[in-house]
């Protein structure tokens, strides 16, 4: 018999094919705010037109712009972001661009509800071993409009770096999910190819192993099934038109739905567990910790989920095919990196990245027991 508990978020509406800046006008006017704090990728500030245009939209509603949040979010910026936005008396923060950003401003609300004005301080929020301390909800809220499309915009969980101990930490609070996220293809179109199709393997990754969880439920299926299915007819189509708007709009509806495994009681598994000691420890970027671990965190796990695993190939059109295979030649025909080696990880750091992973949420949830380091050596190996 199916047991379990799905939650529902704090979200409010999923807008998608609508043009960015005229649906976060539309946003502000709803939620009746006055003064938003832009969150956004300096590239894109820089490089294209897309956040001027956002600027003119929202006119004098547009508080300040905060654009230097680096990759995997480390607590200096966040701690920068938020001055910014008490500077500017924000009453919303709008995030433009990838999960780096995002994450941020989840972190960002944080630290403005209960007055954490530097780096130290933010260890009173943090989650420990999963858990939340007792903090503050959130008064200042964001919006998202995502540019690429691993997801994290559809969770209530940011993960902060802290440099100095080179862990990757959750900070959380049901109501750090934004208001409303925005799915417009055409503002991904400034998304470099490689950012774009690397983290819609994350996303592929949350299917997977949402998909092969020993605490996988039906409406977990139902989504994470749905969404691989989109994303592994989509993806291959952006590769092969960049322009196919159609297609960013079916990654952008799938990475959506690849969310909601997790955001119903699903746990991940040692792909994203090893991914987080890879970003915060080696600087791989977020997507390409997917590409380099799942199907060899398949192959590991496949002795006890080999029925889960048959239900990912036949989402991705290939039924009856090994599913770390399958996987395999997808991430392959994508261009995208396959070893450790490619992303520049080399085996006389594989016991240290395993002694950490060891203390992240998801191996311990991993469906095949993961009780010591020298069984995630086993997996690095078999990705070296």
């Amino acid at each position: 018999m199916h047991r379990g508990r799905v939650v529902f978020g704090a979200m409010d509406e999923v807008v998608f094919g609508e043009g960015a800046a005229e649906a976060l006008a539309a946003q502000m006017d709803r939620l009746q705010k006055s003064r938003a704090l832009l969150m956004v990728s300096g590239t894109l500030r820089r490089e294209t037109d897309a956040i001027a245009q956002i600027e003119r939209a929202l006119g004098g509603r547009c508080a300040a712009i905060f654009d230097s949040m680096p990759q995997h979010t480390p607590r200096q910026a966040v701690i920068a972001a938020a001055e910014q936005a008490r500077a500017a008396e924000a009453d919303l923060i709008v995030t433009i661009g990838g999960g780096s950003i995002t994450d941020g401003a989840k972190a960002v609300q944080l630290c403005l509800a209960n007055n954490i004005r530097d780096v130290a301080a933010m260890d009173k929020i943090r989650a420990v071993r999963g858990a939340p301390p007792p903090i503050t909800a959130p008064h200042v809220r964001q919006i998202s409009v995502p540019t690429t499309i691993a997801g994290g915009e559809f969770s209530a969980n940011a993960g902060v770096t802290n440099t100095a101990t080179k862990v990757k930490e959750s900070f959380r609070h049901r109501l750090t999910i934004p208001h409303a996220v925005i799915l417009d293809p055409a503002i991904t179109l400034n998304t470099p190819e490689w950012l774009f199709l690397s983290t819609g393997i994350r996303a592929v990754d949350h299917c997977v192993e949402g998909i092969c969880s020993r605490e996988a439920h039906p409406y977990a299926d139902a989504q994470a099934l749905k969404g691989l299915a989109m994303l592994a007819s989509g993806l291959p189509r952006v590769k092969a038109d960049p322009q196919d708007l159609d297609a960013r709009m079916d990654c952008q509806i799938g990475t959506w739905l690849s969310t909601g495994a997790l955001t119903s009681g699903v746990p991940m598994g040692a792909s994203h567990g090893i991914g987080y000691v890879l970003g915060s420890a080696h600087g791989v970027p977020h997507g390409y910790t997917s590409c380099v671990m799942l199907p060899s965190v398949m192959r590991w796990n496949k002795s006890v989920n080999s029925e889960r695993q048959a239900l990912v190939s036949e989402a991705m059109g290939q039924a009856g095919k090994e599913a770390a295979d399958v996987l395999d030649r997808f991430i392959r025909d994508l261009g995208m990196p396959r070893s450790l080696r490619e992303v520049r990880v080399t085996s006389e750091h594989f016991d240290e990245i395993a002694r950490q992973a060891m203390s992240t949420p998801w191996v311990p949830r991993n469906p095949r027991k993961i009780a010591e380091p020298a069984e995630l050596r086993e997996i690095l190996d078999l990705a070296a």
